[in-house]
């Protein structure tokens, strides 16, 4: 498979995996939209992949605010003719025990992380329709697979994407639209950062398990590797990639191993 041309859109563009993943594309030669909250980030972004405004447009988006997403899918559409891969990335975390966790960080996370990635994705599925191709990449979590305290509403949230995105790829493959969920364990983020806490406030220290993490250039590469290989799943870290299988096979020794593992 060859991205060279094809128009790539990233959200969380602005850091992280998602930074990483738009200079893994820039090299494959593809075209870019980038977008999260933080348009001066987007376009430090931008600037240091040496990108032209023809190769290369900074979108701004607030996935909170998921009503206007049709609204960016025609500014996207109006640079380029089309879009051939939305990579969802962008979200939040959380780091609340659910005693102590109030309803609106509960909606919150449900609103970033599940409704916005939704929105984007249904605004652009008549695009795809209407190409007949194209491909989502939905960068969830392995919490979208298992379960770990103080991730409470994050892990509601990521399972429900996998649960929506599994119906798209049945619905829609016979428009030649394909599905790849990626998700990733630790890797060197700063998502434990910037996770909600039980009040909403950002929790604004670094998990020692995320600070020895995967770097994102190495996550952003198998991301790329599985859409080449046109993966429905794949399950990106160290170790921590085998509760996947535990959770499968062995739930109960999963349980006892996450209640002595040190959750931060």
């Amino acid at each position: 498979m060859s991205f060279k041309d094809k128009v790539v859109w990233i959200t969380g563009a602005s850091s992280g995996i998602g930074e990483a993943l738009a200079e893994e594309f820039a090299q494959l030669g593809a075209r870019l939209i980038l977008s999260s909250r933080r348009k001066a980030e987007l376009e430090r972004v931008k600037v240091k992949l040496k990108m032209s405004d023809d190769d290369c447009l900074v979108l701004p988006l607030d996935l909170e605010q998921y009503q206007a997403m049709e609204d960016k899918v025609d500014i996207a559409l109006n640079h380029f003719d089309r879009i051939d891969y939305l990579v969802n990335n962008g979200g939040i975390s959380q780091r609340s025990l659910i005693i102590d966790t109030k309803m609106d960080v509960y909606k919150r996370l449900m609103d970033i992380d599940f409704l916005g990635t939704v929105a984007l994705s249904k605004a652009v599925l008549p695009i795809f329709i209407k190409q007949k191709s194209g491909h989502y990449t939905v960068v969830t979590s392995l919490m979208g697979k298992f379960a770990s305290p103080l991730r409470s509403g994050y892990c509601g949230a990521k399972h429900a994407l996998h649960g929506f995105f599994d119906a798209l790829r049945l619905e829609h493959e016979d428009d030649n639209i394909g599905v790849t969920l990626v998700c990733p364990g630790f890797i060197r983020t700063n998502i434990s950062h910037n996770a909600l806490t039980g009040t909403g406030a950002a929790q604004q220290t670094m998990d020692n398990a995320q600070e020895n993490g995967m770097s994102p250039n190495e996550c952003a590469q198998r991301i790329i590797s599985a859409i080449n290989r046109g993966n429905y799943e794949a399950y990106i870290g160290g170790k921590e990639r085998m509760a996947v299988y535990l959770k499968r096979w062995f739930p109960r020794l999963l349980h006892r191993v996450v209640r002595k593992s040190a959750v931060t």
